[in-house]
């Protein structure tokens, strides 16, 4: 029998499969977008890092095992995190922006099975990387609607939230801390650091590089309570150097202690 949890697409099923994933590529690459096919497995730290490690995803609901070398690897249990790291080490940030990716594939979460619920689940992942455009937020709205819609399901309903834009963010709820990548290989640090904090405080983090005052000047602008650096001697010691933006004070620590060391100070 098959693992719980998991089973066999044949027959009209797997068709239909085939159909949703093939009208996913019809509507996404009429837009621009680029297919892609990542590992259906990843050093651990790209899921704990993107995903965020406090998560119940990270937590909870991961496969992670050893392989022969020690190295810690996770069976991906969503796309974005894959998404975002293949971006990045392929040198996608030099191409023209924003880039826009989808793909395809199995995912995986140590869940308990229930109707509808599998720990091995195919979804298709949208993103569009380098840029902070909120079009391209509802774009992909649209293109995942469209999708459905190609499928022939109707009677739709979108239900949208929001955050507020920078600018409302910054003058009502400021990021609790502003990270600064100081070189380029800085930026995904920052990406993955962000993501981290994420589940517990706000935190946000520059695009491209900035040299120290370029950063604590859009820092005060966002009214951050916090910046962090993450330049080549951090990334060499897997540190952090934060700086309280109203005293001046800073301190360099690990990463992980990161988080501790702001709920405290933010208390």
């Amino acid at each position: 029998m098959a693992v719980r949890g998991t089973k066999d697409l044949f027959g009209k099923e797997l068709r239909l499969h085939q159909h949703i994933v093939a009208t996913a590529r019809r509507v996404l690459e009429a837009a621009g977008a680029l297919e892609l096919i990542t590992p259906v497995f990843e050093e651990t730290q790209v899921f704990e890092k993107g995903v965020g490690i406090s998560t119940d995803i990270v937590r909870k609901e991961m496969f992670t095992f050893q392989d022969r070398g020690g190295r810690s690897l996770t069976l991906r249990p969503e796309g974005t995190a894959a998404m975002v790291r293949a971006y990045l080490e392929h040198g996608m940030k030099v191409w023209p922006q924003p880039v826009r990716l989808w793909m395809a594939g199995p995912m995986f979460r140590a869940e308990r099975p229930q109707k509808g619920r599998y720990r091995q689940f195919h979804q298709v992942n949208y993103e569009a990387l380098g840029s902070e455009s909120p079009i391209l937020d509802a774009e992909a709205v649209v293109l995942l609607y469209e999708s459905l819609k190609e499928l022939g399901l109707r009677r739709l309903t979108v239900k949208l939230s929001s955050v507020g834009d920078p600018e409302d963010r910054a003058r009502y709820n400021g990021p609790d801390v502003y990270l600064i990548p100081l070189t380029e290989e800085a930026v995904a640090e920052a990406f993955y650091l962000a993501e981290a904090l994420r589940p517990r405080i706000r935190a946000e983090y520059a695009l491209s590089s900035k040299k120290p005052g370029k950063g604590v000047e859009e820092a005060l602008k966002r009214n951050a309570a916090f910046v962090g650096f993450l330049g080549e001697d951090e990334l060499k010691t897997g540190e952090v150097t934060l700086k309280r933006l109203a005293t001046g004070e800073q301190v360099r620590l690990p990463q992980r202690e990161a988080l501790g060391f702001l709920l405290s100070a933010l208390a």
